[in-house]
């Protein structure tokens, strides 16, 4: 694959720019939260199409005042509870004029509308493009620090307990880093279940207000990454769990370890879990592997 940028000279480039948008439902990335970011591409398109469908009809309005572009296009609503409605009449337009999709900040469609009008384009054969630019998750990435020339990306953390703890259970054993969003006000509970479901020294890192001027990142075994986040933390939350690295214990040796850990005071179900942590073992086959082993001994 070719990734070499074409060389253009200053003519060619402000020619390609000013060239009329395609036909087609265009997907364009907006900025995070600097305008710096908003692309050329991003402005030609936003000053040229036809129709653009918004996330947030007002916000779009107030991006375009910001960057000093005069919309001419027809401006729709285009969010998750009501994007299903919307496909029919964006490929009506589509087949004859430039419809531009976009949503607050970030690339559509990643854990934001889109998805549903790209699918249904594709199936009616109507043109799809995209205009690449600012996105969450590979800034969080590439800031973070850990191992993630593989990854995973989760969307948004599951809200409720059991649901959130069920997912961290499936990431146990996962070797990719996984990349998600959270909100604010629930990052210090997930952050706790994650330590105690996938390791305390398992490190993460927690990404806030990307590309704004209160952008920060903060690298750390998933212990004390769940201790600072108790005194609360603000804005556009990205977390970045590296992967695992799986121990291949035999169960006796992982019972061995259990074992240690509660005979120096732990509660079974604590040491089972975090043995189970990082080896390929449950933690209900610990603990049944390990009331077995103590049978056994008494006998």
């Amino acid at each position: 694959m070719n990734d070499q940028p074409e060389q253009l000279s200053a003519q060619n480039h402000n020619a390609n720019l000013q060239q009329q948008l395609p036909h087609g439902i265009i997907v364009a990335a907006t900025p995070l939260g600097n305008l710096a970011d908003a692309s050329p591409r991003l402005i030609s398109a936003l000053q040229q199409a036809e129709l653009i469908a918004a996330e947030d009809t007002r916000r779009l309005r107030n991006l375009a005042n910001a960057l000093g572009v005069e919309l001419r296009a027809k401006v729709v609503s285009n969010f998750d509870h009501n994007e299903a409605g919307r496909v029919s009449e964006l490929l009506r337009a589509a087949r004859n004029s430039s419809v531009l999709v976009v949503s607050d900040a970030g690339m559509p469609v990643v854990s934001d509308p889109g998805h549903n009008i790209v699918a249904a384009a594709h199936e009616a054969g109507v043109p799809v493009t995209a205009i690449p630019g600012p996105s969450a998750v590979p800034t969080a990435l590439a800031l973070c620090g850990l191992q993630v020339g593989k990854f995973i990306f989760d969307g948004f953390a599951p809200r409720k307990d059991g649901a959130r703890r069920s997912w961290l259970e499936s990431l146990r054993n996962e070797k990719r880093a996984v990349c998600f969003f959270e909100s604010p006000h629930r990052l210090a509970d997930t952050l706790h279940i994650a330590a105690e479901v996938l390791g305390e020294q398992r490190r993460g890192a927690v990404c806030r207000e990307l590309t704004k001027f209160y952008e920060e990142v903060k690298q750390a075994p998933l212990g004390e990454l769940a201790a600072w986040a108790e005194d609360g933390v603000k804005g556009e939350i990205t977390v970045v769990i590296e992967g695992g690295e799986q121990t291949h214990l035999t169960v006796e040796d992982a019972v061995g370890r259990v074992s240690e850990l509660v005979d120096g005071g732990m509660r079974l179900k604590a040491a089972c879990k975090q043995i189970g942590a990082w080896t390929a073992h449950s933690n209900r086959e610990l603990y049944d592997a390990f009331l077995r082993a103590r049978a056994k001994e008494e006998e």
